[in-house]
Parts: C-alpha cells; structure tokens; sequence
C-alpha cells in the first residue's frame, strides 16, 4: 500500500485527528505498527475489538470500530456501523486513486482457477496485480485493492459470496472494466436454496460494470447463457459444447503434459492455444480469460499464446508425479460441478496403471447434501474408478452409490485409514485423485503418502 492521508483513506466514514498518513489498513492487531490503520472485525472466535488498545500502543495512527472501546482516545477512532462495510468502502477510497485495466471474476466453481489464467493473460501485456489464493470476501478484496500502485497496468480480482448483496458491494468497490462469471453451481444452496438466487447474486457483478463493458459468461452452462444483463453490457459466451457461443474451443487433444486446442473467435478466427491443464472445466476456464482480455482490446493471438504460462496454485488440480505415482491434488475445495470435473480428469488421464479416487465430504449443500453425495459416488463408478476411498459422514453415500454400481469402494472409517489403504494399494504407473471441502484437511492424506512411498 502506498501511504495515504487518511481524510482520503476514510472519505465516508469519518476522520482521525492531525489528518495523518496511512501506510497499510490491517485487521489483525499482530501486523498494527506506526503509519497503520487497524480495523476491528468481530469474528466467530475473536472480537477485534479486544486488540484495539495494543494495535495503538504499537504505533497504529487510529482504529475503526463498531462500539467505543474503553481507553481508546475518541482522536484516534472512528467509529462505524458495519466494520466489514467500511473495509470495503476503504478499499474503493484508496482504489479510486489509481486507474488499471481491472478484470472481476465471480462463479460457483473455477473462480480461483479463471483468475489465474487471467493473469498469465495480462501478465503478458504489463505488470499485473491479481488475488492472492482465494481472498475474495470483504476482507481480502479491499487488501487486494491496498496493493495497488501507479506500476500496476492490470488487475485481476476475485469476488465470492455467501448471500445476496455481497458481491454488488465488491464490485461496486472494485469497478471493474470487465468481468467473468464462470457457471452457476450447487454451492451455496445452504445459505441461498436455490440456484435461481445463485445467479441473481452473481449476476450482481454486473453493477460495477461501465457502460459497454464485456461480461464474458460460460455458454455451456444451464442458466447464464439466457441470463437478462443490463442492455449496454456486451454480453460475451465461451463454450466447448454450445455452437453459438462467440468464442469455442475445438479440436481438443489431451495428453500427460497438457491440453491443445485451437480457439474459434467469431471476432478474431481460428488461434492455436495450449495449457499445462487437464479436463474440459480447465479449457472452458481458459478460454473465459482470453475472451475476457480481447474484450477489453488485447490482441488476441498474444493473449492465446499467454494461456500456456498457466501455473496451479495450492492443491488445485495440482498434479504430482511421485514414486511413479500420478497423484491429482485437488482438495483445496469441492463441490458437486467441481467433483465432477476432477472425476471426469481422472478418467481422461493417461496412465499405464490404475485408477484410484480418494473422495472426502463436500459442505454446505443443505437440502441436496445425500442426493450429491450419492451423484459423486455414482459418477465415480461411472468413470471407472478401479478403487474408490470415501472419508466423512456423508460421502458414506457416495461409497454406497458406488457400490451398487458394481465399483470396488470402501468406506474409511478416518483419513488415517484412507492413507492406509491408499498406500498399501498403490504401485507405480497408478493415477489418484485426492479431493473434498478444504475443512476435511485432506492435505493431510498427501502429506503422509509423500511420506510413505519412496521417491524415484
């Protein structure tokens, strides 16, 4: 963050005495030093407004806050009504400074993944800021945003949700000069019940957008391709499968090392593209970034050659040869559309071996959790699993599912199992996907089979 006086860091919000300079806006009180501003959020477990005495005794110029606290000077506080809203609104003061070419992705599933092929797209054109890992709530957005400087010619920014009207405060936070919304997915169902409100609440991304801007959306999906936008918007579809789609991917050919296809832009013709990905979801993923970049006037064959400096972040379909084992991290997160996908790039994998899925539970699907557990068990049959592991409550159906189906699946009693028996099966030339919600830790079940079958 470059340093800011404060009337304009909190423009809207109130003032701290003297007008003095910000350098960073900080919500934990262990990162509070001279020049920062610390804002207190009350948490589940931790009440910021405990720590607002030692973030000024450790040099802090002010903090904001809900409610007085006790032996805070009224100087060095500003007192506001929603610590998470003002979080935001600092966050579109200080953005408000400085004028990239910024991009805003929003979806069920793949935002993570779209946001990084974006930035090997821009990354190309000039020096490019992007969200770091997931961060895409009212707290890490803005401190996306508070990385900002006059260096930055491009941005990328995530934008998730749990309820309607979060993501119209980002956006509108962000302004972005284009956006992507990758698919309208299951997850969330439990705070919003239907995906109907799904797309409402993603569609909101639209009201940051200018006049004119790109909204480049997932043609291939059940709901965004009839979506009502905004008139003035320029309404972009990608797809792999849907033939009217403004921008396709054929000729798709996948192998060990990645997937070639060759892009078919109705504004810009036929262009060859690579990724260092498997799986269909990666290609879509893919081809959303550059329809999203050439939108917005980069050139499009740059932008298509761009895509292959696609790098995965965390466990995300990370793939990892090991003891010649072909092991897919994928359990950074899950979801019906995204265990789909992860299974279908099991079954396209070329292996020599065989094929094994480690399948955790997946959360807050509300009503349809044991109807989607028993879908992902019944695919996993489907695609030919030659041994399904299933760890958790509820993908006990899955294994069940799968069962039925005629599948070698084995419900595991813990994760500590599940690495038992994933270790005593496997052999070199093998294939395993390990995947389920990040709560399930089953980084875990990596970790230990790292540990427990010999390197080359």
């Amino acid at each position: 963050m470059q340093p800011v006086l404060s009337s304009v860091l909190l423009r809207g919000l109130g003032a701290l005495a003297g007008d003095p300079e910000i350098a960073s806006v900080v919500t934990d009180s262990r990162e509070a030093g001279p020049g920062s501003l610390f804002v207190c959020i009350r948490g589940e477990r931790v009440d910021g407004h405990d720590y607002a005495l030692r973030a000024l005794e450790a040099g802090a110029a002010g903090v904001v806050v809900q409610r007085p606290v006790p032996g805070v000077p009224p100087e060095k506080c500003v007192q506001v009504p929603d610590a998470l809203d003002a979080m935001i609104r600092l966050g579109a003061n200080y953005r408000a400074l400085y004028s990239p070419l910024l991009a805003g992705v929003t979806g069920s599933v793949g935002k993570t993944t779209t946001k990084e092929f974006c930035y090997a797209v821009f990354s190309a054109f000039g020096k490019t800021l992007r969200t770091q890992g997931n961060q895409n709530n009212e707290i890490g957005m803005p401190n996306t945003l508070f990385r900002l400087d006059k260096s930055v010619e491009y941005a990328v920014v995530e934008m998730g949700m749990q309820g309607l009207g979060e993501i119209r405060k980002l956006t509108l936070a962000a302004k972005p000069a284009g956006a992507v919304i990758t698919c309208i997915g299951r997850s969330h169902l439990e705070q919003l019940g239907t995906r109907e409100n799904i797309l409402r609440a993603k569609l909101e991304i639209c009201e940051g957008l200018p006049q004119g801007a790109p909204l480049v959306v997932n043609g291939d999906d059940d709901y965004l391709p009839g979506a009502a936008v905004r008139p003035d918007l320029e309404k972009v579809l990608f797809a792999v499968e849907n033939p009217d789609a403004d921008v396709r991917a054929l000729d798709i050919v996948s192998g060990a090392e990645g997937t070639r296809f060759t892009i078919a832009d109705k504004a810009h013709g036929s262009l060859p593209a690579y990724i260092p990905a498997m799986g269909l979801h990666n290609v879509r993923n893919a081809l959303s970034a550059y329809a999203l970049a050439t939108r917005l006037g980069l050139a499009p064959a740059a932008a298509a050659a761009a895509l292959a400096n696609y790098q995965t972040t965390g466990h995300r379909q990370h793939v990892v040869e090991h003891g010649g084992v072909t092991v897919i991290e994928d359990c950074y997160n899950a979801n019906p559309d995204s265990m789909r996908a992860a299974l279908l790039t099991l079954k396209e994998y070329p292996v020599r071996g065989r094929r094994v899925a480690v399948l955790g539970d997946m959360f807050e699907l509300g009503a349809i959790t044991r109807q989607a557990h028993a879908e992902v068990g019944a695919l996993a049959a489907r695609c030919g699993v030659d041994l399904l592991l299933t760890v958790g409550g509820a993908m006990r159906t899955g294994r069940d599912s799968a069962a039925a189906l005629g599948a070698n699946a084995v419900h595991c009693r813990d994760k500590d199992e599940a690495l038992a028996r994933l270790t005593a099966y496997c052999r070199p030339g093998d294939a395993v996907l390990v995947k389920a919600s990040h709560g399930m830790a089953f980084e875990t079940i990596l970790d230990g089979f790292y540990k427990a079958v010999p390197r080359d």
